[in-house]
Order: C-alpha cells, then structure tokens, then sequence
C-alpha cells in the first residue's frame, strides 16, 4: 500500500521457479487488495563482456596500447578476449570502446574482422568479465538472445503485462519482438543506446511505452547529455500518447540509507513535471534495506508535485495537437469539457485500453476512471499517467454506463452523489477500438 503500481521482474537475476514465485506473490497481492497490478518482465538483452586474464586484474595507463581479439587464450597486460564478432564487424577507426561502465576508455587504432588494436584514453584497473559498451556503434545484434527467448516464452505464458526490451537500436528491434509477442503484453522499449536516441521517432511509434534507462545511456554518451535526452524522450513519448518511464538511480542513496539526499528528491520531481508517466525504482527495492521507505518516499514526492500549480501550468504549455482520428478529437473534446464544468472524474470505457492512453495524453487536472471488462486491459492500464483502472462488466445501454460509471467512482472515494463525471465510450457498446460518444452525468444518491 506504499504506492506501488506495477512491479518490474528483473531477468538478467534469478531462474524461473523464482519469478514463478513472485508472479504468484504480486497476483496474490492484486487480489487482497481488490486493484489492478502491473507487472513488467525485464529482458536481459545481449551481454557483451570481455574474456578471463591468466593472472588475475591488469592496471592500464593513458598511452597503453591494448589489442582486443577473438582468441581463447587468458588476456594479459597487451590484450584480452573479446569473444563478440559483431563488434568487429561494425568497428571503424576512431571509435571508443568502453570498459567496466566507461572506467576505461579505448580508442580503436586498426581493427580487423577479428581483432582491434586501441589506445588507452582513459586509465585504470581492469579485471576479467567486465561489460564493454560501443557507444556510436549499430551492432548487428538482435536485441533478443537465445536466453532472452527462452524467458520470453516463459513471462508471456506466466501472464506478464509488460515486456520491458534491452539493446533497442533501431526500429526492426521492436518488429523482431512484436513478431513473437504479438497483443499478448506491452513492449516497452529501453532508451539506452545513442542509436535508439538517434531513430527515437520510429522506436516510438512502433513500441507500447519507452523507458528512459539512464543507466547504460549514461554509459554511452557524456553524463551532461542525459537530462537533456531525458526531456526530450518524454516529450516525443507524450506527443505520441506513449507511456513513458524514467528509471535508474532515482533515490539510490536509500539503497542504505532510510532518507534520500536533496538531490535525489530533485530528480524525481524533474521527471514528474517533464510529464513523465511514471517514475521507476531498481535496486532500491529489489535490495536495499529500505524498500517500502523508498516506495513511500517517491509517492510522497510524485504527489507533492502534483499539488503544485506550476506543475499542471508546465503541462498546459506542453499540451499537443489532437490528430485527425475521432477518438481524438473525443479526448481533446474531454479536457475542454473537464476545464469547463470541473467534473469530480472522467470515466471512460474501454476494451483494449486504448481510449485512456489517448485521454492521459491531455493530462486532464481530473482522475481518469478506466473502465474495462477485460482483466489484462486493466493491468496494462496501471503504468499510464493518471489512470484509475478498474475491472467491470460491460455497460447495455447509456442508463447502465451511467450507473455504473457513479458505482465504480463512488466506491473509488473519487466522486460522490451530485457530483458530475465526463464518460466516453463507444457506441455499439463492446466493440473495440472505438471511441465516438461523451457524456456529461451526474452521480445518483444511490451511485
């Protein structure tokens, strides 16, 4: 009850029967407390390390030269294993190769089919199995390994609502998912490479919802750059009415300490009045000493902001055009309405969820009540910007929307009686994908 709305399932950590377990804990969790739960799998995406050294750790210094390669043998202090192809294939002269998170830094001298002779740019120790990030650099990798397959297969048969995807590149990586997971979760794609940044518009467009994943971003491009892309993937996402999440270090001092800094405070709030959807925390609560203080602290946050006056100013002026659809022009008509009459909610009905994503698109200043008949429409609705998803039955007729637009809002302690609600649906009632009706009501004494 601390503020969580979806629960992330790390799978680069843990085997199956584990995550079998937790999936079962959250669904247990969903069911005591009567509200939808997200749950998000996490792929693990390719991981590109180099080899072991014969003798343990090297030291390398700025001037060093250093040859990766694709031969067995246990690095040394002139070389080690790079046992990944693909970089070489893609390695032109000039470009950087990143160890350990960036703390050494090489710079390709030559390079072959196999090797790559650098210069050490930036210093220090290196020791075997480290990470290796190609910042500038299109791999030819898939962005699902055989591993991530596998897990795949698994999440989508346990019931997972959304599939978060590493390693996005290019716009083919989000095809190349969709091809195996088709309308049965969400594909949220992670920022995390300059190459996704650079083809953000299509990314997009193709994914059900972006990640901000500030970690490996700030890795592959200068720290300074970051709030800058940060800003401009939640603008992009929100002209497209994507959802979008920013992740990674948000209050990571609370990994062991009960209280964030200053700082940390600030940067959550940062992405709340950029618009963000949704604020997402990693180590914090998968292992620090103080998981369900660090959940209450970012709620506390979140709705502080929100309480600001300045926050719903700054998203008035960021406000999109609608596009030329009618279930747009619905929405749009929406916050008109709302900013007129003052509802107590907006309430809309909704197969496929698609109606509340355009709605949270306007960040209307009012609760969005999402209707659905449909139970993983609802879990599916839990990442998105102002949504209050609820699993109902399907309305007849106007008098029976109506009726039971007043009950859900009335037993939400959103709204009560007199109060007046916006509702939209689609007309014939059940057919999806189709938003054409709003109605303003208002709540019966007997809701």
């Amino acid at each position: 009850m601390a503020g969580v709305d979806v629960f992330r399932m790390n799978f680069s950590h843990g085997e199956h029967d584990e995550h079998r377990a937790r999936h079962a804990a959250i669904r247990e969790l969903e069911r005591s407390t009567g509200r939808p739960v997200g749950i998000m799998m996490d792929l693990q995406g390719p991981k590109l390390r180099i080899g072991k050294f014969a003798e343990g750790p090297i030291e390398l210094a700025i001037g060093d030269r250093f040859r990766l390669d694709l031969h067995d043998a246990p690095g040394d202090q002139e070389r080690a294993t790079l046992p990944h192809p693909e970089i070489f294939a893609a390695l032109e002269p000039g470009a950087d190769l990143l160890l350990d998170d960036g703390k050494v830094r090489l710079r390709v001298k030559s390079c072959g089919q196999k090797f790559a002779d650098t210069e050490v740019v930036v210093a220090g120790p290196l020791s075997e199995r480290k990470g290796v990030n190609v910042p500038g650099v299109v791999l030819p990798l898939s962005p699902l390994t055989e591993k991530d397959r596998r897990d795949l297969a698994f999440g989508l048969e346990l019931g997972v609502d959304w599939v978060a995807l590493s390693f996005v590149q290019r716009p083919e990586d989000i095809v190349e998912a969709r091809g195996l997971i088709g309308e049965q979760a969400g594909i949220l794609a992670k920022l995390e490479k300059p190459a996704a940044i650079e083809r953000l518009e299509p990314i997009v467009d193709l994914a059900d919802a972006v990640m901000v994943a500030r970690g490996d971003l700030g890795v592959e491009m200068p720290a300074e750059d970051v709030p800058i892309q940060q800003r401009r993937i939640v603008q992009v996402a929100r002209q497209a009415g994507k959802p979008v999440v920013v992740a990674t270090q948000m209050l990571d001092s609370m990994m062991e300490r009960p209280v964030p800094t200053r700082a940390e405070a600030s940067d959550v709030a940062t992405a709340v009045y950029e618009g963000a959807d949704a604020v997402m925390l990693s180590g914090e609560t998968a292992a620090g000493a103080y998981p369900v203080e660090a959940v209450t602290m970012m709620n506390r946050i979140v709705e502080r902001v929100q309480d600001d006056p300045a926050y719903w100013d700054g998203l008035e002026a960021q406000n999109n055009d609608a596009k030329d659809t009618t279930p747009d022009a619905i929405s749009a008509a929406v916050k008109v309405a709302a900013d007129s009459i003052n509802p107590a909610a907006i309430v809309t009905y909704t197969t496929s969820g698609s109606t509340a994503f355009r709605i949270a698109r306007e960040r209307p200043r009012y609760p969005i009540v999402s209707l659905t008949p449909r139970e993983t429409t609802a879990r599916r609705q839990t990442i998105v910007w102002g949504v209050h998803s609820r699993r109902t039955p399907d309305a007849n007729s106007l008098e029976d929307m109506v009726e039971i637009a007043g009950h859900q809002a009335r037993i939400d302690g959103i709204a009560g009686p007199g109060d007046r609600v916006i509702i939209t649906a689609g007309v014939p009632f059940g057919a999806p994908g189709i938003t054409n009706m709003l109605r303003i009501a208002r709540i019966g004494m007997g809701g």
